[in-house]
């Protein structure tokens, strides 16, 4: 039976997780278009981190058995708000999984051959057209795995699930996106720079030459199964991720410029990632001051307390 809903809506996902009452909730949806999301980090905050947030109230309303948020390489070391949004994502799902009954975990990963957005529909399509093929940077390189490779590690992952584990799949040794790209112009039959010419673009907003699945300072475990680890993270306090997740939210929603939402987020982040206070996080989100509309920095804090499982 579909259904279409907005992950933002929580009224919507509350009816949808008490009408389907699934065990297991598989969370792929997301803004996923790195340089969309820089101009436009209000629904990166509102689809990535606080759909992500309903999901979890909803599953666990629900008595959902496991809960996987589907996470994604850029949110290590980021650098977009897209990744940003992510690891505030990753931090919810870490905070509020000692305290609840729904088992609750994220999987991350690289970039999926063939999926909606890959670069090998969008090469094909411009060798069909006679090129040029368009790579953003000679030293762009990425990690790839298959539809059927991704799905299948996935669902493994999700049998490990226990209390907000970040789960890291093995992709393998990273691609040259513009090896990728001399590869199809060949296999279409073609040679590459003769008859089908790769043209440089540069990199775009907030993209990074290489991607990383951990952090230097993050150690993996390795699972029962070869291609799965599990990232040590040390977890978040639940009530300062709301807190900061939250905040960005009120910062969205006060149609803060796409420039200080940006830097909210990140100045946000950092205080997560260095298990900073509330009065921090506050420090960091009241800092963002738009000097052209007379805001003063403040944020309301009119959001409903989070489900608590106890």
């Amino acid at each position: 039976e579909p259904l279409v809903a907005d992950v933002y809506d929580h009224e919507r996902m509350d009816w949808a997780m008490q009408h389907f009452r699934p065990r297991v909730v598989l969370h792929a949806a997301a803004h996923k278009h790195v340089p969309l999301m820089e101009q436009n980090p209000s629904e990166a905050v509102k689809n990535n981190v606080i759909g992500t947030l309903n999901l979890v109230r909803a599953c666990q309303a629900a008595e959902v058995e496991v809960f996987i948020l589907i996470s994604t390489d850029k949110a290590v070391n980021p650098t977009s708000v897209m990744g940003a949004s992510k690891r505030v994502a990753e931090m919810l799902v870490q905070g509020l999984a000692p305290q609840s009954r729904t088992k609750l975990a994220a999987v991350r990963f690289g970039n999926v051959l063939g999926s909606n957005g890959s670069v090998i529909p969008i090469f094909k399509q411009q060798i069909a057209q006679g090129g040029p093929v368009t790579v953003t940077h000679p030293e762009m390189r990425r990690y790839f795995m298959t539809i059927p490779e991704a799905t299948q590690l996935v669902l493994q992952a999700a049998t490990y699930a226990d209390s907000g584990e970040v789960f890291v799949l093995d992709m393998g040794e990273p691609v040259p996106i513009v090896d990728l790209a001399r590869d199809l112009i060949r296999l279409s039959g073609l040679e590459p720079g003769r008859d089908i010419q790769i043209v440089f673009t540069g990199i775009r907003p907030g993209e990074k030459l290489f991607e990383e699945l951990a952090t230097d300072q993050e150690s993996t475990d390795r699972t029962a199964h070869a291609r799965i680890f599990r990232s040590r993270i040390e977890p978040p306090d639940p009530d300062t991720v709301l807190w900061a997740a939250h905040k960005l939210l009120n910062l969205a929603r006060a149609g803060t410029s796409p420039t200080l939402l940006r830097r909210a987020m990140f100045d946000v982040l950092d205080v997560l990632e260095k298990r900073g206070s509330r009065d921090q996080i506050d420090t960091a989100a009241n800092a963002i001051v738009d000097p052209d509309d007379g805001d003063d920095g403040s944020v309301s804090h009119d959001l409903p307390l989070p489900i608590r499982e106890h």
